[in-house]
């Protein structure tokens, strides 16, 4: 027989953050910096920066996104079609060195993905791999993580996704994994909730996730789900350690892609989740007949330069801070009560 789960379960839209006394009387007086130590990571090693992750989807995840990023200790975990020559001529023909620790290299779990995780880590110094697939429930995923942190024992790994607390238990202490990636249908280009009928509201994964990997020592990212600064907030909120950013990061001047120009005169770039039918022909050279799309293209109105969305996102982070006395961002959860609401803004004049 089917099962119910009682209790109610809350997105981002259905919250508010409730203020509170404050002796914070400046929003230059909030830390956006965190420093972290991770499990299972041997090294030991800290990482200090700002906990932002700009998601591994190609139209983010991207170099040019980095050089902007990297500039604020936010990290960028590059999508899963880069290979090592390409990160050998990006630096080479931008006389750079990309910094081990604001860059993720982003892994599938087939043989293939890990051989070319291989010649990346071969060649290009990085802190991070993120193991990255849809359906962090099938065994696969525990049993490639397990590999991964056997051949790097050194490396900060990340895994996901998935919104429940067993498996985040059990990729933490079973896997080897130091952070586990929190959401299933939550980003604005996916489709999983509508083909598949699964998923998990974002900020209650965020809540039970965040809970469960404290609990055994290890970390999540919440990955979806963020419209704005508010949403961003509300993930931190929520006691995620990290969060990732998907299509509030698109539009930009350094997103890979044509800037469009419209009928009506305004211009756009275009932004698709990665399970979409567009991503795998791509990529794939088509979608196989035994699955669905679980993505959509979408063209966003362009943005202009992305330090600009940054510095945005910065500011309502800080403001946050000052509303609810918490004087950096890993006191959030400890100052942060939430007011279930049914409506968040006045849309009158919208």
């Amino acid at each position: 027989m089917p099962k119910i789960e009682e209790g109610i379960k809350l997105d981002f839209h259905n919250v508010l953050i409730r203020p509170k006394r404050s002796t914070i009387n400046s929003r230059s007086d909030v830390n956006l910096n965190r420093i972290f130590r991770f499990k299972n990571c041997t090294s030991q090693k800290t990482w200090e920066g700002i906990p932002i992750v700009a998601a591994n989807m190609d139209t983010i995840g991207c170099f040019d996104v980095y050089k902007v990023l990297s500039k604020f200790k936010i990290v960028t975990a590059f999508h899963k079609f880069y290979d090592v020559q390409d990160f050998i001529d990006y630096q080479t023909q931008n006389d750079i060195v990309f910094n081990p620790d604001y860059f993720m290299v982003s892994t599938g779990i087939q043989e293939h993905d890990f051989q070319r995780l291989q010649r990346i880590m071969a060649q290009v110094e990085c802190n991070w791999i993120c193991i990255d697939i849809a359906n962090g429930y099938i065994k696969a995923l525990v049993d490639f993580c397990r590999r991964v942190r056997e051949a790097y024992p050194d490396k900060i790994i990340v895994a996901g996704n998935v919104v429940t607390r067993e498996i985040v238990e059990e990729l933490i202490l079973n896997g080897g994994v130091d952070v586990v990636k929190v959401g299933i249908g939550s980003g604005s280009a996916c489709l999983t909730r509508m083909k598949t009928g699964v998923g998990m509201p974002q900020l209650s994964a965020v809540i039970e996730c965040a809970d469960a990997a404290h609990g055994v020592g290890g970390h999540i990212i919440s990955d979806g789900g963020i419209t704005c600064p508010g949403d961003m907030a509300k993930a931190f909120g929520g006691g995620a350690d990290f969060v990732m950013v998907g299509g509030a990061f698109s539009g930009h001047d350094e997103n890979p892609g044509e800037l469009v120009t419209n009928p009506d005169g305004s211009q756009s770039k275009i932004f698709y989740g990665m399970s979409s039918s567009h991503a795998m022909k791509k990529h794939y050279g088509g979608m196989n007949d035994y699955r669905a799309s679980e993505g959509r293209l979408v063209r966003v109105p362009y943005r202009g330069p992305l330090e600009n969305t940054i510095l945005d996102f910065l500011g309502g982070l800080r403001s946050t801070c000052t509303y609810i006395n918490a004087s950096c961002i890993k006191h959030m959860p400890l100052c942060t009560t939430f007011v279930h609401v049914s409506q968040q803004l006045n849309t009158s004049l919208v």
